[in-house]
């Protein structure tokens, strides 16, 4: 009666993702017979069930790019690979879709540790992080442990070392997989969504503007006041926004 009972309790769970996945290869089948507005419909629908995927807005990406849709192409390859930064398809894809905007915003020049961070450390996300993390601890235990019951000298002395670089991969891994996760709650990305926007050097309408972006281009919000939006280019430029006239990539 109790396996029954638990049974029924999983069944909805198994129907949903039984359904989801049949709105993924239907969506999937749609998009390769050209009807992608269908396609977007499908996927989107997916996307309110909560069970979202890198390959979800890479495929939700790939409908905007061929429908000519600059910003929402470029909003969802920035979702996938916010997800899976190791997605070469949707970072070659946007490499694609940048070129389709019109604003060309050179970036300030990088320190070493800034190329550091982007080339390696964001390769991964917090929670892959924390996984590695999770491996060199158990790697440190395991070679703490053949240490402490191996009586060669010479095998001693390699788990110990061992052991001891594990236990430094593993705080290393840590802070990195930390301060990723801080990143990600406090450093937030937009992309402008209306075909062209005002950038104000305050948050009313009545002030000055500063210069002028396009959709398609990603900016980084700083603050919020009311129903603006601070933001900073790439270039260091500073400005504020309509908050109604970008999209956050959450």
């Amino acid at each position: 009666m109790k396996k029954l009972f638990f049974l029924l309790l999983l069944f909805p769970v198994f129907l949903s993702a039984q359904t989801v996945d049949e709105l993924f290869v239907n969506a999937n089948n749609l998009y390769k017979e050209g009807q992608y507005e269908k396609a977007i419909e499908l996927y989107k629908k997916i996307e309110t069930t909560k069970k979202v995927s890198s390959e979800l807005y890479y495929n939700l990406a790939n409908c905007y790019y061929k429908l000519n849709q600059v910003a929402p192409s470029i909003y969802n390859y920035e979702k996938a690979l916010q997800l899976n930064p190791l997605n070469a398809d949707a970072q070659n894809n946007l490499a694609f879709a940048k070129r389709l905007t019109l604003d060309r915003i050179e970036e300030v020049p990088k320190s070493f540790l800034q190329k550091i961070h982007e080339k390696y450390i964001q390769k991964l996300t917090y929670n892959q992080w924390a996984i590695v993390a999770v491996v060199f601890s158990f790697m440190a235990a395991l070679l703490f442990l053949l240490f402490y019951f191996t009586n060669t000298p010479n095998k001693k002395r390699l788990f110990f070392v061992s052991s001891i670089l594990s236990f430094l991969f593993l705080l290393v891994s840590l802070t990195i997989s930390y301060n990723e996760y801080h990143n990600s709650k406090t450093n937030k990305f937009a992309i402008i969504f209306n075909q062209q926007v005002s950038i104000k050097n305050a948050p009313t309408l009545n002030s000055n503007e500063v210069f002028i972006l396009h959709e398609g281009a990603k900016v980084k919000v700083l603050d919020t006041v009311d129903d603006w939006k601070k933001i900073k280019l790439a270039d260091g430029k500073i400005g504020w926004v309509k908050a109604s006239e970008i999209k956050i990539i959450s």
